[in-house]
């Protein structure tokens, strides 16, 4: 899987999260200090929502002190539904009711362990096709917004 991977400053969870999901076998595009740019929180958010809205990637993962500013830019890139999560149940509660397609992280909060559960419960789940009318209706907000 191609993933999208920004944050606003490299450290050891960032390391860390690249690490893993390298070894996962996951093909990376890298945004912000990551990739050797400073770019702020705001930027970084909004590249890798259109990195995965574009298609380019298949899914995204964001990260800042809290994890709230990136998931807010990310999540104004029409067709983005970013999730912030603190642990597995809700990165695998995001995937199964929201279909969210890119994973909020704090890097105050997480650590190295904590990332590799989330990771191992984010790809495990998959949105039922139950849940389909309900990411159409949220969708649907895409096209009232002028998207």
């Amino acid at each position: 899987m191609r993933i999208a991977v920004g944050s606003d400053e490299k450290n050891y969870l960032t390391d860390a999260l690249i690490a893993e999901l390298e070894r996962r076998g996951h093909e990376l595009i890298l945004f912000g200090p990551l990739a050797g740019n400073n770019d702020p929180w705001p930027d970084v958010g909004r590249a890798v929502g259109e990195a995965v809205a574009s298609g380019q990637a298949d899914q995204g993962i964001v990260c800042c002190y809290t994890g709230t500013g990136v998931s807010i830019a990310a999540n104004k890139v029409p067709g983005i539904r970013a999730a912030l999560c603190h642990d597995a149940q809700t990165a695998a509660g995001a995937r199964k009711w929201n279909d969210a397609n890119v994973l909020a992280l704090s890097l105050r909060l997480t650590t190295p362990e904590l990332a590799r559960e989330m990771l191992d419960a984010w790809f495990a789940t998959e949105c039922p096709p139950e849940e389909q009318a309900t990411i159409d209706r949220l969708r649907a907000f895409d096209r009232v917004a002028g998207a």
